[in-house]
């Protein structure tokens, strides 16, 4: 059984990991998965480190949604990779949920400040 700490990270994604991968794409243009989780990696300061058993399921459900579209090139490495981009309506679905992240983070900075 994963520890707390694990377990925590693993609820906090759940509900998140759409919307940084949406995120992601939006600012960087297509990537493929390492790339994603690379970036992920990088502006956490190492604190979420995804696995790909984590990323390519959430890939696979976005793709499945039309929220970003999938096609296979050659990396600068130059190996196939299958690269993800933002569909139009995954630039719609990352508006709604950052507007719905906004307000979630306002409800919870009121509940923890005490602020009305």
């Amino acid at each position: 059984m994963p520890n707390k700490d694990a377990r925590s990270k693993a609820e906090v994604l759940q509900g998140t990991l759409d919307l940084m991968v949406l995120q992601t794409l939006d600012s960087l243009g297509p990537l493929h998965g390492y790339a994603i989780a690379a970036r992920l990696e990088q502006v956490s300061g190492g604190a979420l480190q995804l696995n790909m058993g984590t990323l390519y399921p959430a890939l696979m459900r976005l793709e499945q949604r039309a929220l970003v579209r999938g096609d296979w090139r050659t990396t600068e490495t130059n190996r196939k990779a299958r690269f993800y981009g933002l569909t139009p309506a995954g630039r719609r679905e990352l508006v709604k949920k950052k507007h719905a992240w906004d307000e979630m983070a306002g409800i919870i900075h009121t509940l923890l400040h005490g602020e009305t």
